[in-house]
């Protein structure tokens, strides 16, 4: 076995996380490794568990928040190396290092339908396997057939629809320490001009509404049962209040947006001003979809 996690894969030491994190926020990852290929991914996780050292896996990071002294251990980024794609009449197999982006132009080239609604997700493919992404009245679960996981004794195993779990951004993988290697999808058959009309439909609703251009983390919060999210902020007259450089979004209530040098510690205030404020004026509790990670 290795000594030293350098010997197995590229390894930052002390990375700022908030270089990694779509809300460029977050302190210091004890080591980030980026592994190049399954091999390597399959050997940090084994040095992890030989070592006993904690590991957390990450996407493109644009679901996450990271706490401000950062995060002990490893933690393992899935990145572009992990995007190899195949399709296969309506099927799609890809790695889950493919961001949901490219992955919605590839299946609109090849006119394929089911898709669209989640063209404007920034995440990767795994990422969102895992947290069962959707929008626009489209999921994830709709579409997937299977995924192959490895385990943290560098084992694969596939599970399937059934062995997933789907909930409410929600799977049976999520905190499980297990990575997801590919996916493979089941799409429709569909025609260019449709999709395509689709996806351009969705992405101007998204930069219509949504804060795009200020870093954020996407929405914060999980639709509470009858209502939305960003409506109850919004209704509470939070839209635009701060703390520090954390901020409302004034655009979308259901956003949070750095207006620059936000900390991790002002963004947690908020979520949990927001939540005071919600509950006490409603009577509805709000949960955060963003995933928060760190110490």
């Amino acid at each position: 076995m290795a000594k030293n996690l350098e010997d197995i894969t590229m390894v930052l030491k002390d990375e700022l996380m908030s270089k990694h994190t779509s809300f460029k926020i977050g302190g210091k990852a004890d080591y980030l490794a980026l592994p190049r290929n399954v091999e390597e991914l399959k050997e940090v996780l084994v040095w992890c568990k030989k070592t006993g050292t904690p590991y957390f896996v990450m996407g493109n990071g644009t679901n996450l928040l990271v706490k401000d002294k950062g995060i002990r251990g490893v933690v393992v980024k899935i990145s572009d190396n992990f995007s190899d794609v195949s399709v296969e009449e309506d099927c799609i197999e890809a790695g889950a290092g493919i961001l949901l982006s490219k992955l919605s132009r590839i299946a609109l080239k090849h006119e394929l339908s089911g898709m669209e609604g989640l063209s404007g997700i920034p995440g990767t493919l795994g990422g969102a396997v895992v947290m069962n992404a959707g929008a626009y009245g489209y999921e994830i679960k709709d579409i997937f057939v299977n995924c192959m996981v490895l385990n943290e004794d560098g084992n694969t195993e596939m599970f399937t629809k059934e062995k997933m779990n789907f909930g409410y951004r929600e799977t049976v993988l999520q905190g499980s320490g297990k990575v997801v290697l590919s996916v493979k999808l089941k799409l429709n058959k569909g025609k260019y001009g449709d999709i395509k009309a689709l996806m351009d439909d969705f992405t101007q609703r998204r930069q219509a509404k949504q804060p795009l251009s200020q870093p954020s983390a996407g929405s914060v919060f999980k639709r509470p049962a009858g209502y939305y999210a960003g409506k109850l902020i919004e209704d509470a007259g939070l839209k635009g209040y701060r703390i520090g450089d954390a901020q409302v979004s004034e655009k979308h209530a259901g956003f949070i947006v750095n207006l620059g040098n936000a900390t991790a510690d002002d963004v947690l205030k908020l979520i949990e001003h927001i939540k005071a404020t919600v509950y006490e004026k409603f009577g509805v509790q709000l949960e955060p979809e963003v995933k928060i990670v760190g110490e």
